[in-house]
């Protein structure tokens, strides 16, 4: 009898997975539907009521409450996720998704400076868990389905289901992608933002109108050399300051926690700084997410896209927002408030060297978030997906520039370095990025 031909196996694999990512992708997109419907009101109500920024200190406490006495070891957030991937332990639990949903919530309804990302991944992750343990996986499958999971989460948040897709299989390990994952992962990041998208929820359109001019130089070189050597430049700068949001944000974390004894008492005093911060800047254009914002002089992510559209140090105070807002114990994503310092720091770069303005912000929007997540080919196809691809060469030039510039570095602790970005470096090959820090930190 003759033996069933490879595709077979295919077939079945492919079925299986369908079904398997299915419920979850139905769930993850939903759940992802109904926190942005929220935010999007909390945010508004926000903006119609600044005095509610004097609540933050008491909205800190409140999520530092839920996280002690309910949430437990769902405070690991993301990077739980990836260690149940990388080694299954005690799993993702199901408290973490509506648990990070409200405290996020209640992060932006009050003024702090974070982003969706982190929200979304660990509802699906902590989706993708329940459903492995109601269905009695394998461990193997289970650790394919969390993968399923951060893919759907990140698709449905940002409307981009390619670079789902890939977010969720490179973020693991740099230098390193599971392509074994691949197919399932693509289903439930392309359904689950069908299933967010038919919620009536709508993702804000960014544009880049710059479209290249054909410069021929020596016969072969079609591009304009001049504008790719201001990419690589701003590449770096893009690299440097990814990193510096990294190493930036675990240092106020690790501060606080080591000089404030009192553990309800480090959001309160985050809260206070962001208080002051914002009345010393004049200005509440860098509080929670930054997409857009109702005053059509304030700096936001889509006016940096315009000659004008951000101060020369607008970058810098996002950052240094983000980093107090997060590192102190407040709930929600890095990746927004990235896309925002990105774009600022685009805008300037632009501003400095002559370059098309709202190019240098697209590329800073992607690659900054390359350099902070070590996910160059991710954050390039968000660019094809988000911008267009008749810049497709800058984008992969900015991220991948970036990329190595950030270092051995990054926002998430529990990444592996599956191959590291030198040679010289093949010593920190298959440690964490956390193992790393430890490291450093004894050596320092």
């Amino acid at each position: 009898m003759k033996k069933p031909v490879e595709q077979l196996f295919i077939v079945s694999y492919i079925v299986k997975w369908l079904v398997l990512v299915l419920p979850v992708s139905l769930t993850v997109g939903s759940l992802v539907a109904f926190f942005l419907w929220l935010l999007e009101k909390a945010i508004t109500i926000r903006f119609a009521n600044p005095w509610l920024l004097f609540l933050l200190p008491v909205a800190g406490v409140c999520i530092h409450a839920l996280y002690a006495y309910v949430g437990k070891n769902a405070e690991g957030g993301n990077n739980l996720i990836m260690d149940e991937i990388h080694e299954p332990g005690g799993g993702v639990p199901f408290r973490m998704a509506p648990l990070v949903l409200l405290t996020t919530v209640i992060t932006h309804l009050f003024g702090g400076s974070a982003g969706r990302e982190g929200t979304a991944v660990q509802i699906g992750g902590s989706i993708a868990q329940f459903y492995g343990r109601k269905l009695k996986l394998s461990q193997e499958d289970v650790k394919t389905l969390l993968m399923t999971g951060v893919a759907a989460g990140f698709g449905a948040v940002f409307g981009t289901p390619i670079t789902g897709t890939i977010f969720a299989l490179e973020v693991l390990a740099l230098g390193r992608i599971k392509h074994d994952a691949l197919m399932p992962c693509f289903m439930a990041s392309v359904m689950a933002d069908i299933v967010c998208s038919a919620w009536g929820i709508h993702h804000t359109h960014y544009h880049i109108d710059y479209v290249g001019k054909e410069i021929v130089f020596l016969n072969f070189l079609h591009f304009d050399v001049l504008l790719l050597l201001k990419v690589i430049l701003g590449g770096v700068a893009f690299g440097l300051v990814g990193s510096l949001f990294a190493e930036f944000s675990h240092a106020i974390k690790n501060g606080s926690n080591r000089l404030i004894k009192t553990k309800w008492l480090i959001p309160v005093a985050g809260a206070l700084t962001i208080i002051a911060l914002t009345y010393l800047l004049g200005t509440q254009d860098y509080l929670s997410l930054g997409v857009t914002n109702p005053d059509p002089k304030a700096v936001s992510i889509v006016s940096c896209f315009h000659a004008g559209g951000a101060t020369y140090y607008s970058w810098l105070w996002k950052l240094l927002f983000t980093a107090i807002t997060l590192g102190t114990g407040f709930k929600g994503g890095e990746v927004t408030p990235l896309f925002f310092i990105g774009a600022a720091l685009g805008n300037t770069l632009a501003m400095l060297t002559g370059a098309p303005v709202d190019l240098m912000a697209g590329l800073g929007f992607i690659a900054v978030f390359a350099g902070a997540t070590n996910t160059p080919i991710a954050c390039t196809l968000m660019g094809v997906e988000l911008f267009g691809a008749n810049n497709v060469l800058y984008y992969a030039v900015a991220c991948f520039t970036a990329y190595y510039f950030s270092g051995h570095s990054g926002i998430y602790h529990a990444q592996r370095i599956g191959v590291p970005k030198i040679d010289e470096l093949r010593h920190h090959a298959d440690t964490t990025l956390r193992e790393l820090h430890q490291k450093r930190m004894k050596k320092g």
